[in-house]
This record gives C-alpha cells, structure tokens and sequence, in this order.
C-alpha cells in the first residue's frame, strides 16, 4: 500500500521579529499546520544583545490560498506576541526602480542578472540625474526617465522621484552609483527600502577619484558595501561587504576596474537577498538569512 502524495499549491515567505521570548517556534508553526503549510526552510536568530528574535521561514501549502488569506490569518499569532512581520508569495518579484548616475558598472550588471532571472526583481524605471545611461538603458526595453538636479531644484526633482516611486507601485530603489545625496526628508520615505552602494578603503579615501587616492597610498584591498539608505551618509545598517587583493603591479585605472567589479557585485548579492525577504533591520545592524 502506497501514500498519496499531495502537490503543494503555493509557496511563501514568512519573516518576523519581536521579543525573544517563550512560545515564539511554537505559535508559528502551529499557525503552519493549521493552514496546510509544510516548511521548506526555516531560519532563526535570537540577538541577545538587543533581546530580539528574527526568524525566516519559507513554506508551502497543500491547500489552495493567497498571500492575503495568510496575512489574515497570521494577525492574531501576530498581535500576540507584538511581531513585525512580512508574508509574500516566495516567487513575487519586487518592483524595482534603479538610480544612477554616469558610472554605469553596477546598473550594467544588475540589468543583465535581471534579464536572466538571477534577481528577483522587475524594472519598469531607471532614473538618472544625467542622460549617460540612456541607451543602456532602452536596449533593455526598460522606460529611462531624466530628472536632472541642481541646488534650486533639488526639492522639486526628488518630488518628482517619489511621484514615480508611488505611481510605479515601487518596493525597491537602488542607488546604483547615483552620485547625489538624498535630503533627510526623502531618506525617511524610503526608510528600508533603500539600498546604496559606495566603495571601501583602508584607509578610507572620500572626495574626487579616491580609486587614484588609493593608488598613489599603494593599498593592498579595495572593497565595497552595501546598505540600506539613512539621513547619515554612508553610514546606514550594512547588508553585505567583500574586498579583494591588489598589488603594485595595478595602474590607478586597474585599480578603478577592480573596485568596480567588487561594487557589482556585492550590489547585485544585496538586492537578491532584500528581494528574497532575507534581510530583517535590527536596529543599526541587518540579520542577514543567507
């Protein structure tokens, strides 16, 4: 005698945090069983530095629902235990709408991972303050749209930003190399839905050219880091950093090519894992499910 086997009927993401406390495991996966859900992967932290749990589960279910009827019905287990959470169909695509400027290194590669389903992510927009990336851009099939920005009309350019943000139905924006600061006020707005991208030095170079900088000191690592967005330049919750080894042998543009395939890359890993729903804010810091 043979078990049937039951096919499952959708797939989901499940991400929490609260107090690290009792019952937590407990409370979830019985809201699982309860709603014909069968875990896949399952992942969890308890900080005890802040005295907060984190968990990431990815199920399947085995009866037919939605994302929507999930959320309904996680809200009392929810309330229960004072949880911030997110619940998405695993396989959603976030919509995406990219920034840059005129180095286009990072844009390049997050268009071409996207095109072969390496990310998790559509583009309906790409927004820049110069028109650099214009053909790139449009031999995607991808809508360019220009904003350019000066001192007077700052206010006004980032208004209209936030207008595409709203009218696109936007989860993600990512600075890809888009050289202009964002006021307070805007950084608010996308507060955790924001990712940027900026090299990193021992020690650090800022300003003009800092890959020459860097050359000239004869540095041994360049490397990159990825985070998410704040009013403190540079200096938002970390989601992903890398380096790699250089040596005397490089010219200042060897260096500038190296920084720039590291930046690409720890870029692309860190809106794979927020698009994924990996990525959950723990104050100053990430918990990062790989």
């Amino acid at each position: 005698m043979t078990t049937a086997t039951v096919e499952p009927l959708g797939d989901y993401v499940l991400t929490l945090a609260c107090v690290d406390q009792p019952g937590i495991v407990h409370a979830v996966t019985s809201f699982l069983i309860e709603n014909g859900g069968n875990i896949r992967e399952s992942q969890q932290f308890g900080d005890r530095e802040s005295g907060r749990f984190f968990m990431r589960i990815d199920f399947e279910t085995v009866q037919a629902t939605d994302a929507d009827t999930l959320r309904t019905a996680f809200t009392a287990t929810a309330e229960r235990f004072a949880m911030s959470y997110e619940l998405w169909a695993a396989h959603a695509p976030y919509r995406t709408l990219i920034m840059v400027s005129k180095q286009l290194h990072c844009l390049n590669d997050l268009l071409f991972r996207t095109t072969t389903g390496d990310l998790q992510i559509e583009v309906p927009l790409v927004v820049s303050n110069h028109r650099d990336a214009e053909p790139l851009v449009r031999s995607h099939g991808i809508e360019f749209h220009h904003i350019p920005v000066t001192p007077d009309t700052k206010a006004a350019a980032e208004a209209e930003l936030m207008g595409l943000v709203d009218d696109l139905g936007i989860h993600l924006v990512v600075l890809a190399r888009y050289m202009q600061i964002l006021s307070d006020d805007l950084c608010r707005q996308l507060s955790g839905r924001a990712i940027n991208i900026h090299h990193s030095f021992l020690p650090s170079f800022k300003g003009a050219k800092p890959y020459h900088q860097a050359h000239e000191r004869g540095v041994k690592l360049v490397g990159a880091t990825a985070h998410y967005v704040t009013a403190d330049l540079d200096e938002g919750p970390i989601i992903e950093q890398d380096v790699t080894r250089v040596d005397h042998t490089l010219s200042a543009d060897q260096l500038v090519t190296a920084g720039r395939d590291v930046e690409a890359q720890v870029l692309s890993r860190a809106v794979r894992w927020h698009s994924q729903t990996r990525i959950l804010s723990n104050g100053s810091r990430t918990v990062v499910f790989r």
